[in-house]
């Protein structure tokens, strides 16, 4: 008996106190059951992240797997965590035989759950569903305390620098392109209208008459000296026939009548009565040879008047055919088909040239700006959808617009007042097909300040304009494929 004893008291002396915060696992004493291996369930006792306890009277092997089932109770509802313990050793007296486990194998998810219910129980309340899903975990009482001496810490949420330094390259682009619009659109001069044109060559009807079809329609190239249209006047056809006709009756009677002389040897000669063959019935006299030959001159006078008229009629004929001045460009041209009547002087076909020192920009600047410009003056032209401003010099102004006719402007633009047009040199070629497009002028007066806006407010445009077609691409994805 005091062998015992002494054995007890040596035992005492090897235990301290362990403090629950200090424990690498908490246990917490709560109501739940397990199920140990296929079939016996038995009473827990208390439970940790660690480990459990529970009344058994079975003896396990020291050190064994085996498969245990926590069944937990929340809101009704029963909860098995499988996972798998090895029992450590047997505590409490005989009539409550009580067994430790130590978990060697638990899923993560189930984990957390456990860890959740331990929480709660700590904290003073009952295991429920809610308590579960909750994002946040409920506080035990000694962290309520601290909550209420020192408010927690949250921790800082790191952004990462370049997230910062986006947001302010953006703010500055979008600060400047701002700033570049404000600008381009106050200080800088801009035309109430402007186009590419090219100078313009109209072909006139030079008769009345029916207009051929020469095959030629808006858009063909031709080259000079190349017929273009043709005028047919069954009027002025009628006449040089006419012509011809009357300066062979005359030419036959001049040489019937000399021939009649020749054969009279100084005897009276048969004379026709007209030199006309359109005057009715043709009679014939005996005349005297002398009278018969100043006939005969009468004669040749008419001849010699329809030959002069014949070549008058040619004429006139060959100059209603109209051919090319240069090599050019068929702006428009009036359709033939069905063979259309047009009268003198009417517009028939639009010829431009389209070389590269051609085609230019004209802009109309009002009177109240044209003393700002002056002759090389530098401008930028921004063509439509296009990302790059074009470089350009003033080549000349004119208060008279009518007088340097040009291609690609429309009339009711030239009919405004108090405007000056503005011809512009562009440093590079513009493309024939761009004659008649509008387009968008500015004139500097300050050229580094001003080409720095302008390029800057054509670089946003195109940004703007690559965002808007993405756009709406995409939106037409998305309504084909909802269709």
């Amino acid at each position: 008996m005091s062998d015992q004893f002494n054995d007890a008291s040596k035992d005492s002396d090897q235990l301290r106190h362990e403090r629950r915060d200090e424990r690498r696992h908490v246990r917490v004493e709560m109501p739940f059951n397990v199920r140990l291996g296929d079939d016996r369930v038995v009473k827990g006792y208390d439970l940790s992240m660690g480990g459990f306890s529970a009344f058994t009277s079975l003896h396990f092997e020291q050190d064994r797997e085996i498969t245990v089932a926590l069944m937990l109770t929340a809101s009704g509802v029963e909860l098995s965590l499988s996972a798998k313990a090895r029992p450590l050793r047997e505590l409490g007296e005989a009539n409550h035989q009580r067994m430790a486990f130590e978990f060697t194998e638990l899923d993560p998810n189930q984990r957390e759950i456990l860890r959740r219910v331990i929480r709660a129980q700590m904290s003073g309340r009952h295991v429920s569903l809610e308590g579960l899903v909750d994002q946040e975990d409920p506080q035990t009482p000694r962290k309520r305390q601290a909550n209420v001496a020192t408010p927690a810490r949250q921790p800082k949420r790191r952004v990462p620098v370049f997230r910062y330094t986006a947001l302010l390259v953006a703010a500055g682009v979008l600060t400047a392109v701002v700033a570049a619009t404000i600008y381009r659109n106050v200080f800088l001069i801009e035309p109430s209208f402007a186009a590419v044109t090219a100078p313009r060559t109209d072909i006139l009807a030079p008769g009345a008459g029916q207009l051929e079809n020469l095959q030629l329609n808006a858009g063909d190239q031709v080259e000079r000296d190349q017929p273009l249209i043709q005028v047919n006047n069954a009027e002025l056809q009628n006449d040089l026939l006419l012509a011809q006709a009357s300066f062979d009756y005359n030419n036959r009677l001049v040489d019937n009548l000399q021939e009649s002389l020749d054969e009279a040897r100084g005897g009276d000669v048969s004379v026709a009565t007209s030199s006309n063959p359109g005057q009715g019935d043709m009679g014939y006299e005996t005349l005297p040879p002398e009278i018969a030959q100043t006939r005969v001159e009468q004669f040749e006078t008419a001849r010699d008047y329809e030959s002069s008229r014949i070549d008058a009629y040619q004429s006139r004929v060959s100059a209603n055919t109209i051919y090319s001045p240069c090599n050019c460009e068929v702006a428009w041209a009036l359709s033939a088909a069905g063979g259309t009547y047009v009268n003198e002087g009417d517009r028939v076909m639009t010829l431009v040239s389209t070389h590269d020192n051609d085609v230019m920009v004209e802009a109309l600047v009002h009177m109240d700006d044209i003393g700002d410009i002056e002759s090389h003056q530098q401008a930028y032209i921004a063509l439509p959808n296009a990302s790059e401003p074009i470089p350009a010099r003033v080549r000349s102004v004119a208060l008279d617009v009518e007088r340097q006719p040009r291609a690609g402007f429309p009339d009711w633009v030239r009919q405004q007042q108090n405007v000056a047009s503005v011809l512009l040199v562009p440093e590079e070629p513009l493309p024939a097909g761009a004659v008649g497009t509008p387009v968008d002028v500015r004139f500097t007066e300050a050229p580094m300040l001003d080409t720095a806006a302008e390029w800057t407010y054509q670089a946003g445009r195109a940004v703007f304009q690559g965002v808007q077609s993405l756009w709406g691409e995409a939106t037409e994805r998305l309504q084909s494929a909802m269709n």
